[in-house]
């Protein structure tokens, strides 16, 4: 987690080089090729922690197509790209969109988010993967009024668990791991932790379903292949899920606490209203600076279009490094641009603290 995150909104617009909107791995190596041409970057996303799809669909998965890096989870692939843009100390807004962007007479642009933060960017870098990650809710008629109260999803915080029978709904590793930690919180334990998918078949890790298999043999836990039909309440409270099972039979499960991991949906969202040009949902740029039809603006990794796309990590980061440059010209257009090597600019060093002096 960045230890630079923004304070409360600001009555005033934040100036700014550079907004990149998306924190995922192609957002933040934005923000360290942007720092290697000394522009510094806010950075806002819809999750509450940086990482995107590595983060909140696959942390621990392997990945093998980084370049050098022969095998890396999501996570620590998010990682490494956190330590990496540290030097550029960049600021993040996060648990929030950008819902705005009016083009002003200077040239720069306005960006408003869905928490009333305001900027003023000189350039604004569209890195927000295949969209806005928004959570999967449980579709029943009336649960929604239990939302945050009863009722969680993906990045919220729940209340104290302790003596209280929860639910988690999903099939992937965080919903096992949110299952096995709950079942293993010691003295607060609650009064049943109970997982919750619709067969006996999981896209969690094999070692994390033996993890779950092994804590329900102890009684720690239990697994039950159903789906959720209905609930009962008494006045505003949710006090069961009504189930259905693979034969057609149903049953009550009492529940104080309802845990729903079913990932995260992708949304184009306000994208689709900044006036940018698209194409089947996906913003057009060229290739030559990744700029989109509204000059200043610019768009990387998997939410951009143009011929011969490959939605892969490593495009996206070829894509920010190319718009990086294009950014240069813009926030300094009096200073030429040059290709300089981290490997003997001792500018570079400086900017990265790795000079001799630094």
């Amino acid at each position: 987690m960045p230890d630079r995150t923004s304070p409360e909104p600001a009555t005033a617009p934040i100036p700014t080089d550079a907004l990149v909107i998306g924190a995922g791995p192609t957002g933040l190596f934005q923000v360290f090729q942007l720092g290697l041409h000394e522009i510094h970057c806010h950075v806002v996303d819809s999750l509450p922690v940086p990482g995107g799809q590595c983060i909140e669909l696959y942390p621990d998965k392997p990945i093998y197509d980084i370049p050098a890096v022969p095998v890396c989870t999501g996570r620590e692939l998010v990682e490494r790209l956190l330590t990496q843009v540290a030097p550029m100390a960049p600021t993040f807004h996060l648990a929030q969109q950008v819902s705005a962007i009016a083009p002003q007479a200077d040239g720069r642009l306005e960006v408003t988010t869905s928490a009333g933060t305001r900027f003023l960017a000189r350039t604004v870098f569209i890195a927000g993967g295949v969209g806005s990650f928004q959570p999967r809710h449980l579709k029943l008629d009336g649960i929604d009024r239990f939302i945050g109260r009863q009722v969680f999803h993906s990045g919220d915080t729940p209340p104290a668990v302790e003596g209280r029978h929860v639910i988690v709904l999903g099939e992937d590793d965080a919903a096992l791991e949110a299952a096995l930690s709950l079942a293993d919180a010691g003295i607060d334990r609650p009064a049943s932790v109970t997982l919750m998918h619709r067969r006996d078949a999981f896209k969690a890790a094999s070692a994390t379903v033996d993890r779950m298999h092994a804590a329900c043999a102890v009684g720690w836990m239990r697994f039950v292949a159903c789906q959720a039909i209905g609930f009962e309440s008494s006045g505003e409270t949710l006090t069961h899920l009504t189930v259905a099972g693979a034969d057609g039979s149903t049953s009550l499960l009492p529940v104080d606490l309802l845990i729903v991991l079913w990932g995260l949906s992708p949304k184009l969202g306000a994208i689709a209203d900044w006036g940018v040009m698209l194409e089947r949902k996906q913003v057009v740029v060229d290739t030559e600076k990744f700029e989109t039809s509204v000059p200043r603006i610019f768009a990387v990794g998997d939410v951009n279009t143009y011929p011969g796309k490959k939605k892969l990590i490593v495009c996206g980061f070829h894509e920010a490094t190319m718009a990086a440059y294009a950014a240069a010209q813009c926030v300094f257009p009096d200073r030429p641009v040059q290709v300089q090597y981290t490997t003997t600019s001792t500018r570079l060093h400086r900017l990265l603290g790795v000079a001799p002096d630094a």
